[in-house]
């Protein structure tokens, strides 16, 4: 498969293709509880900070950047990686915080559409019509299959060009704006991390105030206040907890269950 220049006159780098093609093949590689994608981003990110940065300080910075925590459909990633890299390539680590928070703000909503068109659709309707001419022996199964994997190859090929493309062209368009891009994007990655804060947080406060025949709930009160507090207070003392010394993400997490057995016991937290 060849890259060739579109009428916009755009071509991708050698260090652009072998961001994709990392992505295509390693993507998942080193999937983890803790950053899932990260690794998997970060590796296929390498060539280009590599190519830019070189052995420095600002190179490590982009790289630490890089393998922050990253996890949405597969197929739907290589659009971020074509932004990311267009950025990259443009304004280099200025806008180092602007990608971070892209990465925030697209992962979650495109791993939505991916699931749907990489994964539901096909292994519903391709895979049962595959496994039902598998069964009566008709090797054009394993031929359907096959032409799916690479039509989606297709796909993730016109993604990561078209996200090259339009990162090219934000900077192109915007110039010294960046810096209101990287504001408003930074809204967006704290607005998607705090609407998902009470969706995957579960925590609540069972403790109840009992005095005679009135019995008062302090999660009754806590929802008057702020719907959702229980579980931002344990995100809140989580991100201190990371912050302080001699603290890694597998010490607060056993630390995170210590408290929950001790607050679950004592009636306090649920």
């Amino acid at each position: 498969m060849t890259w060739k220049m579109n009428k916009s006159g755009i071509k991708l780098s050698s260090q652009m293709k072998k961001v994709f093609w990392r992505w295509y093949f390693f993507g998942q590689a080193g999937w983890n509880y803790e950053k899932m994608q990260g690794l998997g981003y970060y590796y296929s990110t390498y060539p280009l900070i590599e190519k830019l940065y070189g052995n420095t300080p600002d190179g490590a910075e982009v790289a630490l950047n890089e393998l922050q925590f990253f996890n949405t459909n597969n197929s739907m990633a290589p659009i971020i990686l074509g932004v990311d890299g267009a950025i990259q390539e443009h304004q280099g680590i200025t806008a180092n915080d602007a990608i971070a928070s892209l990465k925030t703000g697209m992962m979650g909503p495109l791993a939505g559409i991916g699931d749907t068109l990489f994964a539901v659709i096909p292994n519903t309707i391709i895979g049962s019509i595959a496994s039902y001419m598998a069964l009566k022996g008709n090797p054009f199964a394993l031929i359907l299959w096959v032409m799916f994997g690479f039509l989606r190859l297709g796909v993730m090929r016109s993604f990561f060009f078209m996200g090259y493309k339009e990162g090219v062209k934000l900077i192109n368009s915007l110039g010294d704006r960046l810096k209101k891009i990287t504001s408003a994007a930074n809204i967006l990655g704290m607005t998607v991390i705090g609407a998902l804060i009470p969706s995957v947080v579960t925590a609540g406060f069972v403790y109840k105030f009992k005095n005679g025949g009135v019995t008062m709930s302090i999660q009754s009160i806590a929802d008057q206040i702020m719907p959702g507090l229980a579980p931002a207070l344990v995100v809140f003392l989580t991100y201190w907890l990371l912050g302080r010394k001699k603290m890694n993400s597998t010490r607060v997490t056993l630390l995170l269950i210590l408290i929950g057995i001790l607050a679950h016991n004592l009636k306090i937290f649920a």
